[in-house]
């Protein structure tokens, strides 16, 4: 079936919105591209790039460039302790990226020891993943935290052993040459709850150090999750390019 042609809709006699080339109400400006959701809440949108769909890790490989050694089962890839952070094969710059996690059910350690893992975006910047349901460690490294930058709003974790949900927004820092032009940000929201909103990071993360911009590094890179020694299981990973649509 040919697709319905329909007669623009606005006006062409209202005021220029400052900085655009369209006019308010515009009816010659473009209608944003559809993008059919997913069928229910943390399912890949029709324009995502899937990453793990619970069947195989054929997206992924070692730091070294090697195989993916994490265990996959049941719908989940879970970290097999010493055997390495794992990343994808493709990178990616400025991304809406929705990933679940769960930490073990049988609690073990304490602090940083227990159920430690973490995301990070183009391979520098970590949202940290821990068991952080009752249990104590420094605010700048429980869950959700910015890693040794900034801690979130709330914690809002669910129990050992239970599903967790991050939708992150991360904006991509832009260089001039070794000049930063802009930092990167970060908007992330865990179990439905907003922990930092359009966060400016202080440049890529660390431990026991103080963050900077002073090394430059490319736009894009891997997502890679951290082998921090224990079994998290990650499911259902998937992100889309924070590109805007044609307006030409």
């Amino acid at each position: 079936m040919p697709e319905e042609k329909h007669s623009p809709v606005g006006y062409d006699d209202t005021p220029m919105i400052p900085g655009q080339p369209w006019r308010v109400h515009d009816k010659n400006r473009p209608a944003p591209r559809v993008v059919t959701p997913g069928a229910n809440a943390g399912d890949a949108p029709s324009d995502a790039v899937v990453l793990f769909d619970g069947t195989d890790l054929s997206k992924w490989q070692g730091r070294d460039g090697g195989d993916a050694t994490w265990t996959v089962e049941n719908g989940y890839a879970e970290v097999n302790p010493r055997t390495g952070n794992i990343q994808t094969k493709d990178e990616f710059g400025s991304v809406q990226l929705h990933i679940e996690f769960a930490c073990p059910a049988e609690v073990r350690g304490s602090s940083q020891g227990r159920g430690n893992s973490g995301v990070f975006l183009i391979g520098e910047y970590e949202v940290q993943v821990l068991d952080g349901y009752d249990n104590p460690t420094y605010a700048d490294g429980i869950t959700g935290a910015i890693y040794g930058q900034y801690s979130p709003l709330v914690n809002p974790t669910r129990p050992p052993g239970e599903r967790q949900a991050y939708d992150i927004i991360f904006e991509a820092p832009e260089y001039d040459g070794d000049t930063l032009k802009k930092p990167a940000y970060l908007t992330i929201i865990l179990n439905g709850v907003v922990l930092h909103n359009r966060k400016e990071a202080m440049g890529p993360t660390g431990h026991k150090n103080v963050s900077s911009y002073d090394k430059p590094h490319g736009p894009t890179g891997p997502l890679m999750l951290q082998d921090h020694g224990d079994p998290v299981r990650y499911r259902n990973i998937w992100v889309r390019a924070l590109t805007d649509y044609d307006e030409s």
